[in-house]
């Protein structure tokens, strides 16, 4: 591969905010942007692991900043813009990582359907849509201005197959799907290619959210978690590190004329029939 074509790939003096940064999948794409060559500036609410994540970034080498902030309150969100365009002068690329689900969203197998906690299923909408739509509002215009943005999105395998118990979440996660495309065509017809949209669309990764539906204390399969892995022809639950292939192309110049496109990552659980 010729050594221009393989640039294209990097994310070298490129400025990536990811919100959400401090989670699981979070804190494995904060640790890709890096490797790359990308500025990292992590939104989130859980400011230790925050600074003690941009603390070791900055210890190897690298260039992170961190803004405690919620992706639902949107002025806290111009608050962090604000900071992160005086720490580094611009902003290249959003990853909107924020979200995953709430207890509350989650029916339990002991409640009948007609007793689904309404409050929670809205919880879980909103952390997922407004927690992505939100950030997007305020950094947007900030990315057209470097006239070679990227906002990638996290969807899920939960729209393209009905997963029992998590409606909420499967809601959010279905309106960021039609959003993601939306708001690329939209995008698109104002701007041009001075900023695009994407999604990648994880399969089964443990996570602090779906920890105790898969798996049981001593670390065993729940019948939920066999069940998935019995679904997934890889036999196996992801890897975080198993997403930032897609993640880095979609920030990169590599992917400059895809737009509203949803890449999965999913072990081939979407393609299964189970048969």
């Amino acid at each position: 591969m010729k050594k221009e074509q393989f640039n294209l790939f990097s994310l070298e003096c490129k400025v990536i905010v990811v919100t959400g940064g401090t989670g699981i999948l979070g804190t494995g794409f904060v640790k890709a942007i890096v490797e790359a060559g990308g500025k990292v500036a992590i939104v989130d609410i859980n400011q230790e692991r925050g600074e003690k994540s941009v603390a070791e970034i900055v210890a190897n080498g690298g260039d992170a900043f961190f803004v405690c902030g919620s992706v639902l309150d949107e002025e806290q969100m111009n608050i962090a813009k604000d900071k992160i365009v005086e720490k580094f002068g611009k902003i290249d690329g959003l990853v909107n990582a924020a979200g995953g689900n709430v207890p509350e969203g989650v029916l339990p197998p002991d409640k009948d359907v007609f007793e689904l906690n309404i409050e929670g299923m809205k919880k879980a909408l909103v952390l997922n849509l407004w927690g992505t739509i939100i950030p997007t509002q305020v950094f947007g215009p900030t990315l057209v201005k470097s006239g070679n943005g990227s906002i990638v999105n996290i969807s899920s395998v939960s729209p393209k197959r009905a997963l029992t118990r998590v409606l909420g979440y499967s809601m959010g996660k279905a309106a960021i799907d039609l959003y993601t495309k939306w708001f690329a065509v939209e995008m698109g017809n104002r701007y041009g290619d001075k900023v695009r949209m994407n999604s990648i669309m994880p399969g089964f990764f443990l996570t602090d959210q779906n920890r105790t539906l898969l798996t049981n204390p001593d670390g065993s399969l729940t019948s939920r978690g066999n069940s998935i892995i019995s679904h997934t022809p890889f036999k196996r639950f992801g890897q975080p590190e198993e997403l930032v292939g897609a993640l880095v192309w979609l920030l990169s110049d590599a992917s400059k004329f895809v737009t509203g496109m949803d890449i999965g990552v999913d072990g081939g659980f979407t393609i299964s029939s189970g048969v």
